[in-house]
């Protein structure tokens, strides 16, 4: 190895690192505000590069319909419980349309675009907005109902989730794969190294968003009331934080996180409908490395992960995956020698 080829594998990290560092961001933001361990925090990953790839083909993305039937099904189940605490048909209809407006309004929107060929950044945005709602349904079918149960079975019910993502992605969208256009051709010349506008535009969106967050939670009243969640919950309520609006707003924007880092994956590898295991996965490791509690941390490790991650394949590519996860044991022993007797109740 020279130091050209060590430069195209530094680079190579650093794109890979700046996806996994949102992915991070993500899966620490869930675990703060509601103590959820979201194993699959890549489905949206997949979902997101899956519904571009249909938008694609001019197919009305699985997306819709799935987002439809989730809607419907929590329409539903939220009405009948409504309606048995004694609320009378008017707050139940206005219930119903605070749920269904925007999932309707969306799928009926992109049931319009996709034949007709969208320009990409519109079919991107319209990805976004289809699958950013997911993540609300997710929280209000699967774990609002045990919103207050211990981390472990929080962390089981993620489990089965991601069995049911997976599976329901399968259904969708198909066992075949998608590998989506890049979202800017340019190319730049860094004396040995090349930088393709996409790997550029990877690193940029993952800077920015990163940025977006950090003034999210320190500037706006929203962001620290998801904060103040983060930190103690039963205090929040008792200052009048809805623990409930914290939790569905942390989940809507860990699957807007996710879908956006589909579209930037999206370009640079084929997405099948199981693809998001491993991807969020890997975020999920670098979460670790921050004690799922330090944002800046968990960006640090997701770096330094996607490094790993592109040295090692160097070395030993069929291996690779070996070695990424093999990293994480140092960090675990580490912390639980300076943590013996933690315990959770």
């Amino acid at each position: 190895m020279d130091a050209s080829i060590a430069g195209i594998l530094a680079l190579d990290g650093l794109t890979g690192g700046a996806v996994y560092a949102l992915l991070a961001i993500a899966t620490v933001l869930l675990f703060s505000v509601t103590r959820v361990l979201f194993i699959p925090q890549g489905e949206f990953v997949a979902y997101g590069a899956l519904t571009l790839g249909m938008f694609q083909l001019g197919k009305t993305p699985g997306t819709v319909w799935l987002l439809l039937a989730l809607t419907a099904f929590t329409l539903l189940t939220e009405s009948v419980a409504l309606a048995r605490r004694g609320q009378d048909f008017f707050s139940v209809l206005r219930h119903a349309r605070s749920v269904a407006a925007f999932p309707v309004l969306i799928s009926m929107l992109a049931i319009w675009a996709a034949p007709r060929q969208a320009p990409l950044w519109v079919q991107a945005l319209l990805t976004l907005g289809l699958v950013t709602p997911l993540g609300g349904m997710v929280w209000r079918i699967a774990f609002r109902p045990l919103a207050d149960a211990s981390v472990l079975v929080l962390l089981i019910v993620s489990v089965g989730v991601h069995f049911v993502l997976t599976g329901l992605a399968l259904v969708f969208f198909g066992a075949e794969g998608y590998r989506n256009p890049s979202f800017w051709d340019e190319r730049f010349s860094l004396s040995a190294l090349t930088l393709s506008g996409q790997n550029a535009l990877m690193l940029l969106a993952s800077a920015a968003l990163i940025a977006l967050l950090w003034l999210f939670f320190e500037r706006s009243l929203y962001g620290k009331a998801l904060r103040a969640t983060a930190v103690n919950r039963l205090g929040a309520r008792i200052v009048g934080i809805s623990t409930e609006t914290a939790g569905r707003s942390a989940f809507l924007l860990a699957a807007f996180i996710g879908a956006l880092s589909g579209l930037l994956v999206g370009p640079t590898t084929t997405i099948f409908y199981d693809s998001g295991f491993l991807i969020g996965l890997k975020g999920f490791v670098a979460a670790v490395f921050a004690g799922l509690a330090s944002y800046p941390m968990a960006a640090l490790g997701a770096v330094l992960l996607g490094l790993v991650e592109s040295f090692g394949a160097f070395e030993a590519s069929a291996f690779k995956e070996v070695i990424v996860f093999t990293a994480i044991l140092p960090v675990l022993l580490w912390r639980s020698l300076r943590h013996p007797d933690h315990e959770e109740h």
